[in-house]
């Protein structure tokens, strides 16, 4: 499955991780045995909006077809992403012209390994509005992806306005000003209920 737009941008989104490892490891932490089962959706959500060690283990291959060059570079800026990049070397393929005359706008396949910390991080910036239109794009589809496949990481992918509760950014759009922002940070407050602190840990079962 994926996801193609206008400009003949395709995502596809895979996981290459299971959330069984992030639960057996976080139970590690707190002397119990492994489960080696799929957590509830309540244990991710805890584990996600804590931003808890063990979402580092939860990791995807985000592969972009005919990806903006320039976009690309916006992406791979970010830490603890791991980039494979089609390379635009002369004597490894075929160009419509040297490769120091190709525009940024050139359309180019990427790949990138994250895993949901990084995915969180992300959102933060790429999700914003002051993030540039096509990357933001991009991105989007990314999440639109992502969340075919587990949503409760696309569900805490935000802009930082809804992250932070506020606009720290210098020249604001105002979104931060309106109901529907006040709707949005709302409903991603209200995506974990407190529970029993132990359950958080390792999911007592």
């Amino acid at each position: 499955m994926g996801t193609d737009n206008r400009e003949g941008l395709r995502v596809e989104v895979t996981q290459d991780t299971s959330w069984k490892r992030a639960l057996n490891e976080a139970r590690r932490t707190v002397g119990k045995k492994k489960l080696d089962k799929e957590p509830s959706r309540e244990w991710k959500l805890m584990s996600l909006i804590a931003e808890h060690s063990q979402i580092k283990l939860v990791e995807y291959t985000i592969a972009f077809e005919n990806l903006m060059q320039f976009v690309g570079v916006h992406l791979l800026r970010h830490e603890h992403l791991l980039p494979f990049i089609h390379s635009q070397r002369e004597d490894r393929r075929e160009l419509p012209m040297p490769r120091k005359d190709l525009p940024q706008g050139t359309p180019n396949d990427q790949d990138f390994v994250v895993n949901a910390q990084t995915l969180i991080n992300m959102a933060r910036k790429r999700l914003c509005t002051c993030a540039s239109k096509e990357t933001r794009e991009a991105f989007q589809a990314a999440k639109d992806e992502i969340a075919k496949i587990d949503p409760e990481v696309a569900a805490v992918m935000v802009p930082n306005c809804i992250y932070r509760g506020f606009c720290p950014e210098r020249n604001s759009c105002g979104f931060w000003k309106t109901a529907r922002f006040k709707k949005e940070l709302n409903e991603y407050r209200n995506l974990i209920q407190r529970g029993d602190p132990e359950d958080v840990n390792g999911e007592t079962e």
